[in-house]
């Protein structure tokens, strides 16, 4: 068997004898707190929701006065460019101003803008609920696949240890003329597939290894075993649970109000809008001068543009009408079939619980007899084969059964940092909103507040 780095053999056999007690046990809770406060994917997904929540803020400025100043220098030239002139003939002008406007009619289009975006906002925080779940959910599998997998790497080194002692025993016994070398052949092959499974078992532990350090950002430390979520006790409890709580049924609600609004906002375009704008001027002789207007303006003909418009958003909100419906179905279809899974996991663990028992006794007493010469070493290879496929389907069926009851936990929407009662600060996603939801000026001390926040965003 090709030998693997110290390196590596060190992480493996921290792996292999996490159920032998050691000094430090990792728990799932503690890989779950790791990779939430690591997660570059919540990063993404939480700067995506304060660009949503600038939208809201772009909204509501659109509602205010616009005020900018104005600064003209000029030069007047004498008849043609072309002709002769000095320079005392050049006439400069200057002049400085300021200039506001402010739509005061718009058939609530703004307004409408507001609304649509805070919709938008809502549905981007339920965005990065499902993306939270996803990512825990991963590290849960990853956590315990690498328990399954140093659980099985243990057992493949104690089943390499047994075939060894059993070659040995048929080598002194072929010495002595109990047993033929057809036996000791038998032992060697054993042994022989024993080394061979063992390394593709160590194969697997560093694969799950990587899974978990690209999962929670850093190597698993001696994970402990985990138990099972705690879950409803049907599965239309769980269904109606999910269907209250789930994020990508809530996303796709908060989006087709956000597309019934829109159809709001289209109509509104076909309205005339009314605006105030006024003037102040000063030019280089200390003149003043001011001016105030109203204008209202309205579309005539755009070509068919506006209705189409129209068209388009309420296609729109039907596309999101039918999202809506396949993200309900799909929903309920995942909390089934995770129910499901559950349940077969829980009835496959007491099974192979109860093999596990007999086949311990089975192979114990085949050993026995081995030795009194009523059974050959192929009995007894035979029989420490079947418990060792019995122990590793135990393994696997508590492992899936763990798996199996997050998986619920996240089909229902519940596998969150919050509800999963983790030790760490949850993020909140209305902490940056409430900073700018009322679209603070730069230079405002709101504003400055908002600079540092970012700053120390930036520098996490």
């Amino acid at each position: 068997m090709r030998m693997l780095s110290d390196g590596v053999l060190g992480l493996l056999m921290a792996a292999a004898l996490m159920g032998g007690g050691t000094a430090r046990a990792e728990t799932l809770a503690d890989a779950l707190a790791a990779g939430y406060e690591s997660s570059g994917v919540l990063d993404q997904n939480r700067a995506l929701l304060r660009t949503a929540d600038e939208d809201v803020a772009r909204a509501v400025a659109s509602l205010r006065p616009i005020l900018s100043w104005v600064a003209n220098v000029q030069a007047v030239y004498p008849g043609s460019p072309l002709a002769t002139y000095s320079v005392g003939d050049v006439q400069l002008g200057a002049s400085i101003g300021l200039q506001g406007s402010l739509t005061i009619y718009d058939a609530g289009g703004r307004l409408l803008d507001v609304d649509q975006q805070k919709e938008l906002v809502l549905a981007t925080r339920q965005s990065l609920l499902d993306a939270e779940q996803q990512i825990l959910l991963r590290i849960v599998q990853a956590y315990m696949e690498v328990r399954r997998t140093g659980e099985f790497v243990a057992l493949r080194q104690s089943n390499v240890r047994l075939i060894t002692q059993e070659l040995r025993a048929a080598q002194d016994r072929f010495d002595v003329g109990e047993v033929t070398r057809t036996d000791v052949a038998l032992a060697e092959a054993r042994l022989a597939a024993a080394r061979s499974l063992l390394a593709a078992e160590e194969g697997n532990l560093v694969r799950a290894i990587e899974e978990f350090r690209a999962a929670v950002g850093r190597s698993p430390d001696s994970p402990a075993p985990a138990n099972p979520a705690s879950i409803p006790q049907s599965i239309p409890e769980a269904k109606a649970v999910a269907l209250r709580t789930h994020p990508a049924l809530l996303q796709a609600q908060h989006e087709v109000a956000a597309a019934e609004i829109a159809i709001a906002r289209a109509e509104a375009a076909l309205s005339p809008t009314v605006s105030l704008s006024g003037q102040l001027q000063l030019n280089e002789d200390l003149d003043e001068s001011a001016s105030v207007g109203l204008q209202a303006t309205g579309p005539l003909y755009q070509g068919g543009a506006l209705a189409s418009q129209v068209r388009q958003v309420m296609a729109r909100r039907d596309a999101a009408r039918g999202g809506l419906i396949s993200t309900a179905r799909a929903v309920e279809q995942n909390v089934g079939n995770a129910y499901a899974s559950l349940e077969v996991s829980r009835a496959s663990r007491d099974a192979y619980e109860r093999q596990v028992e007999a086949a311990s006794i089975a192979f114990n007493g085949v050993r026995e007899e081995a030795t009194l010469g009523a059974r050959t070493t192929l009995d007894v290879l035979d029989a420490e084969q079947e418990l060792l496929d019995a122990r590793a389907n135990l393994i696997s069926s508590e492992v899936d059964e763990t798996v199996a009851s997050y998986q619920l936990l996240s089909a229902m929407g519940l596998l969150t940092a919050r509800n999963l009662g983790l030790a760490v600060q949850i993020y909140d996603p209305t902490a940056y909103y409430n900073l700018v939801d009322d679209a603070p000026a730069a230079r405002s001390e709101q504003g400055e507040a908002l600079d540092r926040v970012l700053e120390a965003i930036g520098r996490e």
